[in-house]
This record gives structure tokens, C-alpha cells and sequence, in this order.
């Protein structure tokens, strides 16, 4: 069911769009519309991507020779051949000669511990842990595994890497030792760089405990580097300087659960993930030196680079925020106040888990912007984010993408209007259409989220697995990246998401996304979260089952299940009433607080899962299961 149009419920006033970086860009190009920069963007990438470039002003130690090389095909593009480039001397150290007593990062501490970091500061730092890492024989390509909580080590870390064209590999601070050992695997990392200990929700967490167990099942990892590191780097001059690379050197690898069989690795490189990464910061989140920068992530989630490349490139100051955003209740808020955050960066989960702990209370006037990602808004939540905590007068970047697409596909920006809920329209630079099972480009009604050209953030595939990097995002349309979204696009433009398309529900030949069931649910004052999936049926050929997570207060019941199925058939008609709706205290959640729904289809149908290493909160399953 494609979303209608309706009113806009945010619109720029000129103040805004005179001081958004997309403006200079236009204005530099003699181009007066987005949609014209947009199009263009689209049709003439070997003109944009130099523009932007040169606009952001990111360096190439070399100027390429070719913009991109399709020789081998759109799967395998490369881009900026030939270029010399260093994602830590453009994200860090040119700061450091140019704004060095300039705010670089802030450490915040779930004890309430701050400490600051200088551009300088960092660069030093990056530059000293980057010489004990060659001492430690790591060499360019090298894998450096980074298990560490959100503190401004990671931002060291991951810049020390880039520095020696270490390739980083990311691991979430929440994993057991098991889905951290698959990965030190995988990757075949030589150095693991993790913390003695971390704290979640006023407990410790024993990290090189558990990062020393899962060093049994990985006999490629040779050292362990333990922050702080001042031993390690104390013999380090810090002088050595940032390794001029090859724009498609590896840069980053990062892992993806997958619905079945082991994660997948996901391949960065320098020139192209910057490019990108930069390109979206500054333009779609409007980022610029000025700013302070607050996402809610993990560095295993993309976002969490994405936050470090990106809002360092545009010269930010980072805030990382050790533990979790809601404890206590209002820590979110009262960070936001205290370090005065301009950029917010926070999920549409975390939003609706926050909601019951009421309006907040801090004075949140210095926000600008709010960047969400994740996964599909429900409108409600998406209100309340908008007048509760931007004050009506933020927009809502509200992006969608992946970790294999190194940005977003879709996302709004400051200058134009937004409609509730809706991602806007293609980012910048990138060819997107909604097409049917043909292939063919629809309008107005759902269809499945493509991308027509390769780009330079695409992911130069699946480490140590090509067929099944083509199988999953090639062969469906022989040319053309399918993301595996729903997606549709109103009378006016806006585009809307609808969920993945593996997991839509197809009701009695009726095709519907998850998303627009559980916000009806949602919808419903008793409840929280909802998480739709579809059951088989021997005459509908599948039904709606909702497991529902109820606000305080509220108690399960055979009426209020009844309530909340009238009130899904009140919303979307009767052929969508849900056949079920049970209720749990919690959904299933990933770190980056996405709900996993085939988990809970899985557990509903009593069939394997697939990976579930992502899970925060696995012990959700086994109530799914009781409650069915």
C-alpha cells in the first residue's frame, strides 16, 4: 500500500537555506533547485562526485586519472582511479595543522567522567598508535580488529589504522566471546585493539575477558593492544606520516548478520567510502566545523563509522557516550543540553522506547538537525521526535541505506521540504527507482528499491565470497544494485519505505509491509513497540500475527488483543486484521536497535532463526516462543 500525499510538516525558511553547505554547492554550479542538483548528480556522476570534492575540500595526495572504470562492470566499479588518498589526514590531521586547538572529540562516562580532546590531541594520538601498530608488524592490508565501547579510542583506533592502510575491523562492544571469535576468523585479524572494561547500565563488562576468550578460536591474532595504551606508545615519536593510498585500498571490513549462514564481510575502501560518507554529512546532515555531533551507535553498526569519517571530514566535534542512552532515563537529553549537540543522530527504536519516560525535560534549543536510521518510522514516534525534542524547528534526516551501501540510498535534506515519515528522495549522486517484478519503474504504488549506477561508497563485495555478494544484490535484475526494500514514491515525490521486501506480508494475494500493520498497532495507546509477520494460512495463504511490547501501566489481555486487532482493521481495512496479537515485555533488538523480525517469525514457526549474533537481547526469543 503506497503512502498518499499529505501536508509537508517541515519547510525550510530562508535562514536555513542560505547557511546549508548544499546551497554553496548549487551556487557554485549555477543551479537554483535541489532536484535540478539531484538529477544532474544522477545523469553526470564523472561531473558531481569532482564537485563535490572539491567543494568539501577533501584531498587527494595524487589526482586520479579517471573518475570511475566500469571495465569489469557496474558490480565491480572503481572509482577515482589512480588517486592517492588518507582518510586520516582528511578527517584529522589537516585539522590539526590548520585548527589545532579546535575541539576534536568529548568522552562522556556513564559515571558522569568528561574528558576533551583537541584536533591536535587526536593527531598525536592517532599518529603514536599507528607507529606501535607497524612495530607490532602490521603492514598495509592487514586486518586490526577495534572491540571497543563508544569513547574517542575508537576514533583514535580507527584514524590509526587508516593512517598505515590497516584495513579496520569494526566488532560490536555488546557481542560474547563466540560472535566476536567468528569474526577475528573471518577477517583473519592480526591485532585486536580492545578495553580492559567497559560499563553498560552501571555494570562492567569484561571486555578483554571476553575478547581473550574468543582468541582461542582465532589463531591469526597475534597481539592484543589493551586502551590505554600509553605503555605500547611510549617509544613512538609521532612522526610518522599518513600512507599515501591507493583511492581502492581496502579500508574498512564490517560484518552483516545474515538471515541464514555466517555473516557477511563487508569491503570499504579509502577513496570511495570517504567520498561518500562526506558527501552525505555534509550535505544531507549539514555538518560543518561549527558543529557537535551526538550519534546514538556502535562502531559495529555503520553508523558508527559513518560518524567518525564523516563528521570528522567536515571538521565536527564528535561526542561519544560510553554505555547506555537511557540510563539513567534522561541521560540522552541531558547530554544534548550539556554539550550543547547541534547534530543528533538516533534510531526510530530508541525513540519509541524512550516515549514513556515522558517529554523531555532538558533544554535541547541548540539542536539544528536529527539524522535517523534504521529502519521504517511509524508515524506517531516520528511526531513525537519532531515537536517533543526538535521543537517543530529540526528537520528529520530521516536516510536509509546499509552497511553494504557505505551512505544512504534515500534521504532528505535541509532546503527542501519534508513530509512525516518519508526519506525525501536519492541522495545525492545516487540513480535510485521503485520498480515492479519486472523491472520496470512504478509510481504510486509499492515496489521494490533499486539503484540504476554504481557508486563510489558501494562495497567492493563480500570479503572472500564474490557469488555471493552478485547473488544478493545483482542477479535479481542483471545490472541493477535491488536493495531488498519495499519502497514507494507519492504524487509529489516523496519517497516512503516499507519495509524489507522479505518481509512483506502477502494477506489473502494482498501485498503489505510490516511497517504500516505495526504503526496501526502502535497507534493503540496501550502499546509500545508492535513486530508484524506473516503465518501461514491454509486459506488466506498467510495472516498477520503482532507481538506487542505494552507501555507501564498496561496489562495483557484477551480485550485488549481484541482493541488492538479493531483498531490494525479500523487503519487498514478489514483484510489486514491480524489473525493473533500476542504480547511480550520486549521485541528482539540488534545493538543499533533494529527489531530482527524473522527472528520472531522463526520463533513463531518454530524454525531456525539464522545468525543471531547481533542480538542485545536474545533471551526475548524463548517468550516469543512461550507466548505462542
Amino acid at each position: 500500500m503506497a503512502k498518499t500525499a499529505t501536508k509537508f510538516i517541515w519547510e525550510p525558511d530562508e535562514a536555513t537555506r542560505e547557511r546549508a553547505n548544499v546551497t554553496r554547492l548549487m551556487r557554485k554550479h549555477g543551479l537554483d533547485d535541489y532536484w535540478e542538483l539531484v538529477r544532474r548528480s544522477q545523469e553526470d556522476p564523472e561531473w558531481f562526485w569532482p564537485a563535490a570534492i572539491e567543494d568539501m575540500g577533501l584531498e587527494f595526495s595524487r589526482p586520479w586519472d579517471q573518475v570511475m572504470d566500469l571495465s569489469r562492470g557496474p558490480e565491480w566499479a572503481t572509482w577515482f582511479v589512480g588517486g592517492k588518498v588518507n582518510i586520516a589526514w582528511n578527517c584529522l590531521h589537516r585539522w590539526a595543522e590548520s585548527r589545532p586547538a579546535a575541539i576534536g572529540a568529548v568522552g562522556l562516562g556513564e559515571d558522569g567522567s568528561r574528558r576533551e580532546l583537541t584536533f591536535a590531541a587526536l593527531s598525536g594520538e592517532v599518529t603514536r598508535l599507528a607507529e606501535a601498530l607497524v612495530g607490532l608488524g602490521v603492514r598495509e592490508g592487514d586486518r586490526v580488529a577495534i572491540f571497543l565501547p563508544m569513547s574517542p579510542e575508537v576514533a583514535i583506533a580507527s584514524h590509526a589504522c587508516a593512517h598505515i592502510g590497516a584495513v579496520q575491523v569494526p566488532i560490536f562492544s555488546g557481542f560474547a566471546a563466540p560472535a566476536v571469535a567468528q569474526r577475528l576468523q573471518a577477517s583473519e585479524a592480526k591485532v585486536a585493539i580492545t578495553a580492559e572494561t567497559a560499563t553498560r547500565r552501571g555494570r562492567d563488562v569484561p571486555m578483554l575477558e571476553i575478547l581473550e576468550e574468543a582468541r582461542r578460536e582465532a589463531p591469526d591474532l597475534e597481539h592484543v593492544v589493551v586502551s590505554p595504551w600509553d605503555d605500547l606508545v611510549a617509544g613512538s615519536p609521532g612522526d610518522l606520516p599518513p600512507a599515501e593510498l591507493d583511492s581502492e585500498a581496502p579500508y574498512l571490513l564490517t560484518y552483516t548478520s545474515g538471515t541464514t549462514g555466517v555473516p557477511k564481510g563487508v569491503v570499504h575502501v579509502q577513496g570511495g567510502f570517504l567520498v561518500s560518507i562526506a558527501r552525505e554529512v555534509a550535505y544531507q546532515a549539514d555538518a560543518g566545523p561549527d558543529d557537535i555531533i551526538h550519534f546514538v551507535t556502535d562502531m559495529g553498526w555503520i553508523m558508527g563509522p559513518w560518524t567518525v569519517v564523516g563528521g570528522h571530514a567536515m571538521g565536527s566535534t564528535l561526542v561519544f557516550a560510553e554505555g547506555a542512552p537511557d540510563w539513567p532515563q534522561d541521560r540522552l537529553w541531558r547530554l544534548i543540553e550539556q554539550e550543547g549537540v547541534t547534530i543528533l543522530g538516533i534510531s526510530p527504536t530508541l525513540t519509541r522506547a524512550l516515549i514513556p519516560h515522558g517529554e523531555p525535560r532538558a533544554d535541547l534549543t541548540s539542536l539544528r538537525v536529527m539524522v535517523t536510521t534504521g529502519e521504517p518510522w511509524n508515524p506517531g514516534p516520528y511526531r513525537w521526535l519532531f515537536e517533543e525534542v526538535g521543537g517543530g524547528r529540526c528537520p528529520i534526516i530521516n536516510c536509509s541505506g546499509g552497511t553494504e551501501v557505505g551512505a544512504c540510498f534515500l534521504s532528505p535534506t535541509s532546503v527542501v521540504p519534508i513530509k512525516a515519515c518519508s526519506l525525501g528522495g536519492p541522495a545525492l549522486g545516487m540513480a535510485m527507482d521503485v520498480v515492479d517484478a519486472k523491472g520496470n519503474s512504478v509510481r504510486g504504488e509499492v515496489g521494490e528499491l533499486v539503484c540504476r549506477q554504481p557508486f563510489p561508497g558501494m562495497t567492493r563485495g563480500f570479503w572472500r565470497d564474490p557469488e555471493r555478494y552478485l547473488d544478493t544484490y545483482w542477479r535479481r535484475f542483471p545490472g541493477i544494485w535491488t536493495h531488498g526494500d519495499w519502497a514507494s514514491v507519492d504524487e509529489d515525490g516523496s519517497w516512503f519505505l516499507h519495509g524489507r521486501s522479505d518481509d512483506t506480508l502477502n494477506i489473502a494475494g494482498k501485498r503489505i509491509g510490516p511497517t504500516e500493520i505495526e504503526s496501526a498497532a502502535i497507534a493503540h495507546p496501550a502499546v509500545a513497540e508492535a513486530a508484524a509477520v506473516g503465518i501461514p494460512h491454509d486459506v488466506k495463504g498467510e495472516v498477520a500475527w503482532v507481538f506487542c511490547a505494552l507501555l507501564p501501566g498496561r496489562e495483557p489481555g484477551d480485550e485488549l488483543a481484541a482493541e488492538i486487532k479493531r483498531a490494525v482493521a479500523g487503519e487498514l481495512g478489514k483484510a489486514f486484521q491480524p489473525d493473533r496479537v500476542l504480547f511480550v515485555s520486549a521485541l528482539p533488538k540488534t545493538r543499533s536497535a533494529k527489531i530482527v523480525r524473522r527472528a520472531v517469525r522463526a520463533k513463531a514457526l518454530g524454525t531456525d532463526p539464522g545468525d543471531l549474533s547481533s542480538l542485545e537481547n536474545p533471551e526475548t526469543l524463548e517468550e516469543i516462543a512461550n507466548a505462542v
